[in-house]
C-alpha cells in the first residue's frame, strides 16, 4: 500500500548501482523513483532496525572460517 506523500529530495549514486537499477525498474514497469525510495530505501531501514550485518562482514566472517576452521576447532578445546 504505497504513500501517496512524498517528501523530494536530491541524491547521487555511482553509476553501478544505478543502472541495474534502471534496468530493473524498467523490466518491471515501475518509476526508478518508486524502486529507490519506496523499497530499497524501505528494505534498507528494516534491515538496519534488526541489526543485522553488513555484508562485508559476513564475507570477511566466512573468508576467516575458511582459512581457519582447524585453529578454531583447536582453540574452542
Amino acid at each position: 500500500m504505497p504513500n501517496t506523500d512524498h517528501e523530494k529530495f536530491s541524491s547521487q549514486a555511482a553509476p553501478e548501482v544505478l543502472t541495474p537499477l534502471r534496468k530493473i525498474a524498467e523490466s518491471e514497469g515501475r518509476p526508478i523513483q518508486e524502486i529507490i525510495l519506496d523499497e530499497a530505501l524501505r528494505e534498507y531501514i528494516e534491515r538496519k532496525g534488526k541489526g543485522l550485518p553488513r555484508r562485508q562482514a559476513m564475507d570477511a566472517f566466512t573468508q576467516s572460517l575458511n582459512e581457519f576452521d582447524q585453529l578454531y576447532h583447536e582453540l574452542a578445546k
